[in-house]
């Protein structure tokens, strides 16, 4: 039977340097396919979600998903676990997890279709404002005031903190920082959009929602998922090292986010929130 899968795998390569080349081992980052199926007193059961994923945080990454969609309110989960039903065969049982319910599965035209995503594009169903306006409110000001100097000092601690990275050089991060700059906690993922879930899964299971005190750091770009996502857990201020799309500071601004792109050395660009930094 196969094993449960982890972050890494390790592989043999040919590797080539000016005029030599050399065998050598090289680690790669997991990628494998992750199925999130609800369950709900009396038996009801549905599949929501499937999604390519590295290995590890898979209840985060499951709890998260379904908090950052407003499918399931934190309190709203019972328990989770790796799925044990019969119709799985033995070697996909770590790649399916079961999250049952305090209550029925919700009724919601999401649910009418599967949702299938990517380590690439992540959920792109509901991709407008007009949606996310139905279920999220804008976020109070002020709550956090950070200094540039922490700003700055962000992206060098989170790079620190990726133990898988470091090994692949192939994977995303999503930090939570105090507005001190102190890490709270990281997590990694081919998927930038699921290193997010498995931090806001974190967060929920660990009832530290909602994050209006905490700052969020991406490794990758801000897009409308990762703004849509931190609207969802309440965080008011998104830092990003790469940029930004317009539907993301859209996002930002509508919502009264604070959004910083480019953010890297001693310099950055705020696209949204300049109140919330303290110059």
């Amino acid at each position: 039977m196969k094993g449960r899968p982890g972050p890494t795998r390790p592989v043999r390569i040919l590797e080539l340097s000016g005029a030599g080349s050399r065998e050598r081992r090289d680690d790669l980052a997991t990628e494998e396919p992750l199925e999130i199926r609800l369950t709900a007193p009396g038996g009801a059961r549905k599949t929501v979600a499937i999604t390519m994923r590295t290995p590890g945080h898979d209840f985060e990454l499951a709890a998260g998903f379904l908090h950052g969609e407003g499918l399931v309110e934190p309190g709203g989960i019972a328990a989770i676990g790796y799925c044990v039903d019969e119709d799985l065969p033995p070697e996909a049982r770590h790649n399916t997890v079961t999250v049952r319910l305090h209550g029925p599965i919700p009724d919601l035209p999401a649910l009418d279709r599967h949702f299938l995503t990517s380590s690439a594009c992540g959920v792109c169903g509901s991709a407008s404002l007009d949606a996310l306006r139905d279920r999220c409110r804008p976020l109070p000001r002020g709550g956090v005031e950070l200094a540039p100097d922490v700003l700055y000092g962000l992206p060098e601690s989170l790079r620190k903190a990726q133990g898988v990275f470091g090994k692949t050089g192939g994977l995303h991060a999503a930090g939570l920082f105090t507005a001190e700059g102190e890490l709270v906690a990281i997590r990694e993922d081919v998927g930038r959009h699921n290193a997010l879930d498995k931090l806001v899964g974190w967060s929920a299971l660990n009832e530290v929602l909602p994050l209006d005190r905490h700052v969020l750091m991406v490794s990758g770009r801000a897009s409308y998922e990762i703004m849509q996502k931190a609207l969802a857990a309440g965080v008011s201020v998104v830092c990003a090292v790469s940029a930004p799309s317009s539907l993301a500071v859209d996002v930002a601004r509508d919502f009264g986010m604070t959004l910083v792109g480019f953010l890297r050395g001693e310099r950055c660009n705020v696209y949204a929130g300049q109140e919330r930094i303290a110059f």
